[in-house]
């Protein structure tokens, strides 16, 4: 086969087909005495497991996958196909634990211990039974703002600043670290709200579940592949 019938296949560019080949994502070409690359099944197969990733593993990560796979050490690809379904695991877990963290925190308004509606840092330390330096860590990491008491200088924690602290405390218990956390916390923020937030979990869920499927529908090219190399 010529590098066009591959790419007619697929609706990509005779180039884009090259350039695979260059970067290792399909196995080395042989060429005619006139320097023409001749493609077989092997390449065929080889691109079609490539883009069956793309959707599963990005084209970064899919283009490792191919390269461990034509360079022989399927154990390292396969390595790397379990990391990405261990980071989709996580991803799973943390969207459970943010969906169950604002059905908490909506559910259950935040109760204020001062006439000013907002704690101070050793009230809302005791509230989660945390030490005031793990809120200062907290704020460090970007997660927490509080204001300045205009007076005293010492900080001032509002309802929005106690409920992102309780979030915080919630997924940290769950392992998360806190630049994780720092990122779902302005993700909520950017939301906007508990509807806008309804709809971005909801979008979020919807993509896992679609990288989930396109594991299952790449795995089927993956084992394909290798057992073809296997019996080249």
């Amino acid at each position: 086969m010529k590098p066009s019938d591959l790419a007619r296949e697929h609706g990509i560019s005779t180039q884009a087909v090259r350039n695979y080949e260059r970067d290792g994502f399909l196995p080395p070409a042989d060429r005619t005495p006139s320097g023409y690359r001749v493609y077989t099944k092997a390449h065929a197969a080889a691109l079609r497991t490539f883009l069956a990733l793309i959707p599963a593993y990005g084209h970064a990560g899919s283009g490792q996958i191919m390269s461990a796979l034509n360079d022989g050490r399927v154990d390292h690809a396969l390595m790397l196909i379990d990391r990405g379904h261990s980071r989709l695991l996580q991803d799973r877990e943390t969207l459970d634990s943010v969906r169950d963290a604002i059905d908490h925190l909506t559910a259950a308004p935040v109760p204020s211990r001062s006439p000013r509606d907002s704690l101070t840092i050793g009230e809302l330390a005791r509230r989660l039974r945390v030490t005031p330096a793990t809120l200062r860590n907290w704020e460090q990491a970007g997660i927490l703002t509080p204001t300045r008491d205009p007076t005293t200088a010492y900080r001032t924690y509002q309802a929005p600043d106690i409920r992102d602290a309780e979030l915080t405390h919630l997924l940290r218990r769950g392992g998360y670290l806190l630049d994780h956390i720092a990122g779902v916390i302005r993700q909520i923020h950017t939301a906007g709200g508990s509807e806008p937030l309804a709809r971005a979990l909801g979008d979020w869920h919807r993509k896992l579940t679609a990288q989930a499927l396109a594991m299952l529908h790449a795995a089927t090219y993956v084992s394909e592949y290798v057992k073809l190399t296997k019996e080249g």
